[in-house]
């Protein structure tokens, strides 16, 4: 699966499953039970736990713990939190600030903890009380020790909530200090991380880790399209880019929520630290291993064809490979897209803490970050379900009435972005000094190299999406960039012809998306696109 083979524009396998069965399965069974780090017993006591909780915000505020036990170990990083690139190194800087957003989070933990604890709350501050009326250390220990077991959810709250309080009350001591260098911030965090890795029953520290109680996906249409993915290894590999979108757009809402409490904004750096890692994690797995995984997945379901079958299911097992192919395609441009977004999302649009803005500044930036985001993750929902069935209607996957407008503006800015890099190759092509040895040169052939990148990153799924007529002849050109002798430029000015007619081809499509019903009265904003591009250009 190192390159896509050859086909036809209109034999390409664009929806259901090419081997054309489909099996009835729960598409999260595996990755929710997996993820989850929890032995079986320890899931049914939690699940039994969660299901007793008799107030309808339970989901809600079980989450929100979660995401902020999580998000305060990513806190514990500089490079999760927002802000241009630092030149100063982090031991150079006062962490003052930033331990005293952690607090404010603890403080929000405890709150959350003493919510899901209800009654056994009131258990704990007698306990406390208890505590300074024992004057011999074994009975203090003892009572300490009663409080330290873990045998249930509520438990493990209560200890979760014990510890933290106390590690808190630390953090009040040290903030009464000037300056708050980076190790004495690292190291409060690192003891709020060692008890969250303790915990038996509330320990979230695990890179795309998904949860029954709020990670299950509510549209049927998302459902129907997992469901009639029947490669195994495509269809966890789609299930797991879903629900890892759909967890980040939740992460959206969570973030602007916290936002409402003008005291309270400055822990949105906490989630947004969150954040960051877990996109982190999905746009390095999209981009590095999902690829792998369905070529692995391919490789042993063909090693179980007989070999008297080969023949007779050749067709169909190549339309299978093209359609992982074309998948793999989409996966890495949902990347790509991903990243530049969240790239621009904390070092562009939301200021660094180290500057301190006014909670009204916080507030509007992360406001105008998320919606952005929401609109690339709405984004790649739909160009990934449109990649396993075409004739999918996206518009029907949110409750957004602006989730068709949306993905129409992204493809449409997407057209125009890659026409500019066509644009820029082929200028740079037709410059090249005519001479026998242009190609022989490193420095010569680099910015081939770097098409071939943008070409992955971009240019493929436009050319499906596109519906370009042109696509075989196209793909080839571009193939034989990568295999393309150094001494022989005939494959590159093969390439660059065809680069123009893709270029003029999308500058087409660009007009006629311009004219869609969602697109009336919506002017296209070439500045926002050109400082995306940008934004592509310095991966």
């Amino acid at each position: 699966m190192a390159t896509e083979p050859p086909r036809t524009a209109s034999s390409a396998p664009r929806s259901v499953t090419p081997s054309g069965r489909s099996r009835v399965r729960d598409p999260y069974a595996d990755l929710l039970r997996d993820t989850r780090g929890l032995r079986r017993e320890q899931a049914a006591a939690r699940d039994a736990w969660f299901a007793g909780l008799s107030w309808e915000r339970k989901e809600e505020t079980l989450f929100e713990l979660e995401m902020l036990l999580k998000g305060l170990v990513c806190f514990a990083n500089p490079r999760n939190h927002p802000g241009a690139p630092r030149k100063t190194p982090v031991v150079a800087l006062d962490f003052r600030e930033e331990l005293a957003i952690a607090r404010l989070t603890l403080h929000r933990i405890v709150t959350l903890c003493r919510n899901l604890l209800s009654t056994r709350d009131r258990a704990y501050v007698f306990q406390r009380y208890l505590e300074t009326l024992l004057p011999e250390d074994p009975a203090r220990a003892r009572l300490q020790k009663d409080s330290s077991t873990q045998e249930s959810p509520e438990d493990a709250l209560l200890h979760l909530r014990h510890s933290l309080t106390l590690i808190g009350e630390m953090m009040d001591g040290i903030l009464r200090l000037e300056r708050v260098p980076y190790r004495l911030f690292h190291a409060s965090l690192a003891l709020v991380q060692r008890e969250i890795a303790r915990n038996q029953f509330f320990n979230p520290l695990i890179a795309l880790e998904f949860r029954p109680e709020f990670d299950r996906i509510r549209a049927i249409e998302v459902l129907d399209v997992i469901q009639v993915v029947d490669n195994d290894a495509a269809h966890r590999v789609v299930a797991l880019a879903f629900l890892s979108c759909f967890r980040l757009l939740r992460y959206t809402q969570l973030v602007r929520a916290a936002t409402t409490d003008p005291q309270q904004v400055s822990r949105v750096y906490v989630l947004l630290s969150l954040l960051r890692s877990d996109a982190r994690a999905i746009i390095s797995y999209l981009r590095g291993r999902a690829g792998a995984v369905l070529a692995d997945g391919f490789e042993r379901e063909l090693l179980k064809v007989p070999a008297r079958d080969i023949g007779p299911r050749f067709d169909q097992l190549a339309q299978e490979a093209h359609w992982l192919a074309a998948l793999r395609g989409s996966l890495e441009a949902v990347s790509a897209s991903l990243r530049v977004e969240i790239r621009g999302v904390f070092e562009v649009k939301i200021p660094s803490s180290q500057t301190v803005p006014s909670p009204a500044e916080l507030a509007r930036s992360v406001h105008h970050a998320m919606d952005g985001l929401r609109d690339v993750l709405q984004t790649a929902i739909a160009r990934i379900a449109q990649t396993v069935r075409s004739e999918v209607d996206v518009g029907q996957f949110f409750d957004d009435a602006n989730a068709r407008r949306t993905v129409s503006e992204r493809l449409r800015r997407d057209l125009w972005m890659f026409a500019q890099v066509l644009r820029a190759f082929v200028a740079r092509a037709r410059a090249t000094p005519d001479a026998p040895d242009q190609w022989s040169s490193y420095s010569s052939f680099q910015f081939v190299r770097e098409f071939l990148g943008y070409f992955r990153s971009m240019g493929y799924q436009l050319l499906r999406a596109s519906d370009y007529p042109d696509f075989d002849r196209f793909l080839a050109a571009v193939e034989g960039l990568q295999e393309a002798d150094f001494l022989e430029p005939v494959r590159v000015i093969a390439a660059v012809n065809e680069c123009e007619r893709f270029q003029q081809y999308l500058m087409e499509t660009f007009e006629r998306i311009s004219q869609r019903s969602e697109l009336q009265g919506v002017t296209f904003d070439k500045r926002a696109a050109a400082e995306t591009l940008k934004l592509y250009l310095g991966q």
